[in-house]
């Protein structure tokens, strides 16, 4: 019976293979350091100068993933206290409370003291965007996952740091996210799916500055109702230094639209595909009166004195526009601040995207009542039957994900009839933003194309400002 040498060729490997197969299960492990499983409270969060309140509208609900107990860090003062009551507002309210445990750290070294505690693996991020660029950047070097509000930059020196951050979360294994809840509208989701129907759509327009491819316009109001109540802003939130300028701001969630729903799942290189045409940039007059009535202040503070006008008043620039390149196409953001809406208005949002075969306009005037309704317009070399017959092919195939859609002819256009269960409501939108969050955390990556797009959104935003500001960009 012969035997194997045990100085063969085949045994000498052996202790090889051993070798580099504990490598690569130590290379699987530092790979998946930091995922999540998906387990019951898992997740612990930590929630970080919550000035704004977008921070209490992520704890609007709960989520099975994520422990109750919050770990809350802040300077003592009325952001804090706002923030708390309308967490303990949902807690006690009477259709589907919450169970939010609020630990609460208050101190001028809020942030410091949460990075050396660390009691929780996620931080939440809305408040003053003066800082908030800094504050991501420290989190995902220390390897925390951060989901934070818009902007997560308010210039160009910001957008910079939060390049950086990027590429360190990524070395760190760690999740960065912004909340863009407008992707969740179903108005939005609607004109995305149609845009991408050739019967329907035909192909994009190049279009040109004086009528670009794709037009999106938010207006929003500075006093509002939030939760049933009326809003009181923080007195940071009319300066723009701190709070960011209406091109870096409200802009943020336009520029996301027009490249999610022109380029879904598409990696654009800030560097060659977004060229900026131009960008102007004008004040809101807040006087002292209207500032009392958004505030809980009477007069304006130290640092605004000196931006005030010969009458006293503060020109808030919170209005914005930005006319740019991206990919060949070109496109139109355009963001307005009044101080109050007329009676029975609300914040509203305009949007059409131009093809061959027909136009999709989102609207939501007085005609809708102030609730976004999505239009087809037939072009005028169309047979607008052709358009017709293809629209209601393509609802019918829309009706397997939400059932109940119907098209109504309005004089020249088709109205797509949206049922009232898809309309859940801009506050709704942040725990959907939060689920997906979670499930990233569990896939243990965003996806390829989200990274990218946030880099290049921040990029064409605040280079509208740098524009608008000095009349060029400089750089890139």
């Amino acid at each position: 019976m012969k035997h194997k040498n045990p100085q063969s060729p085949s045994s000498k490997l052996r202790p090889l293979v051993l070798l580099l197969c504990i490598g690569a299960l130590f290379t699987v492990a530092m790979q998946t350091k930091g995922k999540f499983s998906g387990a019951p409270g898992e997740v612990k969060l930590m929630v970080v100068d919550p000035g704004h309140f977008h921070a209490a509208l992520v704890q609007k609900t709960m989520y099975p993933q994520v422990a109750p107990l919050v770990h809350v860090y802040a300077p003592d003062g009325w952001d804090l206290e706002e923030h708390l009551k309308r967490v303990q507002g949902f807690n006690t309210r009477a259709e589907n409370p919450t169970r939010w445990e609020q630990k609460i750290y208050r101190g001028p070294d809020f942030f410091d003291k949460m990075m050396s505690e660390r009691p929780g693996n996620v931080v939440i991020l809305a408040g003053n965007n003066q800082r908030k660029t800094e504050y991501i950047k420290r989190c995902v070097d220390a390897g925390i996952n951060v989901l934070a509000d818009k902007p997560m930059c308010i210039d160009q020196k910001g957008w910079e740091v939060l390049r950086v951050a990027f590429e360190s979360a990524r070395k760190n294994n760690v999740q960065l996210y912004d909340i863009m809840t407008e992707r969740y509208e179903i108005t939005s989701i609607l004109q995305k799916e149609l845009s991408h129907n050739w019967q329907v759509f035909g192909n994009y327009r190049i279009g040109s500055p004086e009528e670009p491819t794709i037009t999106k316009e938010s207006v929003h109001h500075l006093f509002k109702y939030v939760a049933g109540q009326p809003l009181k802003r923080p007195l940071w939130y009319l300066d723009v230094k701190q709070q960011g300028e209406g091109l870096v701001d409200v802009a943020t969630h336009l520029v996301d639209l027009v490249m999610w729903g022109a380029f879904p799942g598409y990696k654009v290189n800030y560097k060659t595909e977004i060229q900026m045409i131009k960008a102007r940039r004008w004040p809101t007059i807040v006087t002292k009166e209207q500032l009392a009535k958004v505030t809980i202040a009477t007069e304006f503070p130290d640092y605004l004195k000196s931006q005030l006008d010969s009458d006293g008043n503060l020109p808030y620039y919170s209005n914005g526009e930005m006319i740019y390149r991206l990919r060949g196409l070109h496109a139109k953001v355009s963001v307005i601040w009044n101080f109050e809406a007329p009676q029975g208005a609300g914040d509203t949002h305009y949007s059409i995207m131009r093809g061959t075969r027909s136009n999709i306009i989102i609207q939501q005037g007085k005609e809708e009542n102030y609730r976004p309704e999505l239009y087809v317009e037939p072009t005028p070399e169309m047979d607008a039957i052709a358009v017709f017959d293809a629209l209601n092919k393509a609802v019918d195939g829309l009706n397997s994900a939400y059932p109940g859609l119907e098209v109504r002819q309005v004089g020249k256009l088709y109205h797509v009839r949206i049922p009232d269960k898809y309309r859940v409501g801009h506050e709704a939108h942040f725990g959907q933003v939060a689920e997906k969050y979670l499930g990233y955390l569990v896939r243990g990556r965003l996806p390829d194309w989200e990274v990218p797009n946030m880099i290049a959104k921040y990029y064409t935003t605040t280079k509208a400002l740098e524009m608008a500001e000095t009349g060029q960009p400089t750089g890139k």
